[in-house]
């Protein structure tokens, strides 16, 4: 039997939260579980934006690559 295993190289996740505290506690989560996987942080990237009624909603791109 032959088994073979290939490292993640990059990784991009998705984050929604209804405010800037929540969103960072979940990038913080997301950046942890992906340290345990040997990748870092390579980018981040923010958005906030409004919906009809005036309600803030904010969102976050995160890149994770493979440490060296």
């Amino acid at each position: 039997m032959h088994i073979e295993l290939d490292l993640i190289e990059d990784k991009i996740e998705w984050v929604e939260a209804d405010d800037l505290n929540n969103l960072e506690k979940k990038v913080n989560e997301k950046i942890e579980q992906n340290r345990a996987i040997l990748l870092s942080v390579h980018s981040v990237s923010h958005q906030l934006q409004f919906d009809p009624d005036g309600k803030k909603h904010y969102s976050a791109v995160v890149h994770f690559k493979r440490k060296f």
